[in-house]
């Protein structure tokens, strides 16, 4: 209500983007015209919003991590149900009611697109206490991962149950903060980060790498013949009776219209995230080019 009330924040839009102020709103059910959006032109517009929703979403990779902390996991999946339902319908409404009354001047995040200077404000506390509680769960649980599977296993780091790990793992966490905000100090525009950030990493880790291990997952299972091979656990080998294509060609058969779809997912994710890895660049280039965003600099757009 409050952007209904006071109206977008003109200076923000024409700080960031280089829209000119005093038109009137409009809004439009397709792709804007140019000079009519905040977030680029045609193709390259439409990706920059698919990797914004991406983004919106990236929470989805602590739920795994989440749930093997649970004592109870399998109470996990009401909840998660629950709360997606939830998530995805206010997310849609907010949307939709936010360009409904800011239109073309529509800003990301939504807290900075408000004229009233004080409302900002207290919009702005409201999300360093959220980003702050999303900080503490991804040093937490995600750098937690990280240097279970990563410093310990490859780099040879002291085990986190020890105090030495344990001490390693709570210097690494302001570090990783730290590399954070060189990066979001670097790159100012936050739509076009986010965008690269989404589709590089989120939409990776969430739907192009989980098909492609499930594709060599069940390949591998179902490529197995029962009675022949067996694993020697005393010399930590498994007998195979073939190798090469024809045993990834018997595994693939067993289920040929399910790893179809995985390999066409895979793809489809692969495509999709190299073209909103292009959108993000593109539209940081142009941002740079023309002068509006800058970088590592003690004066804001804002």
């Amino acid at each position: 209500m409050v952007s209904v009330v006071y109206g977008p924040n003109y200076a923000a839009v024409e700080a960031s983007f280089g829209l000119s102020p005093g038109m009137p709103i409009r809004t439009y059910a397709g792709a804007p015209p140019p000079g009519m959006a905040t977030g680029g032109v045609g193709f390259v517009a439409s990706l920059n919003g698919l990797n914004v929703a991406v983004y919106a979403y990236g929470g989805a990779l602590l739920f795994v991590a989440l749930l093997a902390e649970m004592r109870q996991p399998l109470d996990f999946w009401k909840s998660l149900l629950v709360a997606e339902i939830f998530i995805y319908g206010i997310y849609i409404f907010f949307g939709v009611f936010m360009y409904s009354y800011q239109g073309q001047y529509t800003y990301n995040p939504s807290v900075q697109g408000i004229a009233a200077y004080g409302m900002q404000t207290a919009g702005n506390i409201l999300s360093l206490v959220s980003s702050l509680i999303a900080a503490v769960l991804y040093s937490n649980i995600g750098l937690k991962v990280v240097y279970i599977e990563v410093f310990h296993e490859l780099l040879g780091f002291p085990d986190l149950t020890t105090k030495k790990g344990k001490m390693w793992w709570a210097a690494l966490i302001p570090l990783y903060w730290a590399v954070a905000f060189i990066i979001a100090a670097a790159v100012p525009q936050f739509s076009y980060i986010v965008g690269l950030i989404g589709a590089l990493f989120i939409l990776s880790f969430t739907y192009t790498f989980p098909a492609f291990l499930a594709i060599g997952y069940w390949i591998k299972k179902d490529a197995m013949v029962e009675g022949e091979e067996h694993f020697d656990p005393t010399i930590g080998t498994y007998n195979f009776v073939d190798h090469g294509w024809k045993r990834w060609g018997r595994g693939f058969m067993k289920k040929p219209l399910f790893n179809t779809f995985n390999v066409f997912y895979f793809l489809g994710a692969l495509v999709t995230c190299a073209l909103g890895c292009y959108s993000s660049i593109e539209s940081l280039r142009q941002a740079f080019q023309s002068g509006i965003a800058t970088s590592l600099s003690c004066k804001p757009p804002l």
